[in-house]
């Protein structure tokens, strides 16, 4: 385990610093060269959808993701503990029917050849929706057996 969570970050540390340096190269360059790298724009957009997968699939860790949790407040330690197993458990299945969503667009791409840039197939690309819905997937339903310490605000 510590070495799956070592790579996540690791990959979204790298990602997030590749993201950037690109980003302030392709401003950069349009002002002082007036060029750029014509694929530079869609790697961009490919980045943001890596950094946001692999940021959510982080969150999932310990269920850090955004909540709105005022009801929760208050209940009984009892019932809160099973409002969240239970909220896991929805949140897996969500993520149960988004990865197998993205496996058929993924396959979808494939099968088309579509290009996302510089001769980069776009189903390579996306292949990190399925990826990451199946591991945020596995852990909701591991939280729904064990679960994550709350953090205190």
């Amino acid at each position: 385990m510590r070495l799956l969570r070592g790579i996540e970050t690791g990959l979204l540390v790298v990602l997030l610093a590749g993201l950037i340096a690109l980003a302030a190269w392709q401003v950069l360059a349009r002002l002082l060269f007036d060029s750029g790298l014509n694929w530079g724009d869609a790697l961009v957009r490919v980045l943001v959808l890596w950094i946001a997968m692999l940021g959510a699939m982080i969150a999932a860790r310990t269920d850090d993701h955004i909540r709105i949790d005022l009801i929760a407040r208050f209940l009984s330690p009892g019932t809160q503990q099973l409002v969240r197993r239970l909220s896991a458990l929805m949140t897996a299945l969500v993520l149960a029917l988004f990865t197998w969503a993205s496996v058929g667009f993924v396959r979808t791409e494939f099968e088309d050849g579509a290009i996302a840039f510089a001769s980069v197939p776009a189903w390579m690309c996306e292949s990190i929706m399925p990826v990451a819905a199946a591991v945020m997937c596995l852990r909701y339903l591991l939280h729904v057996v064990k679960l994550p310490e709350r953090k205190q605000a």
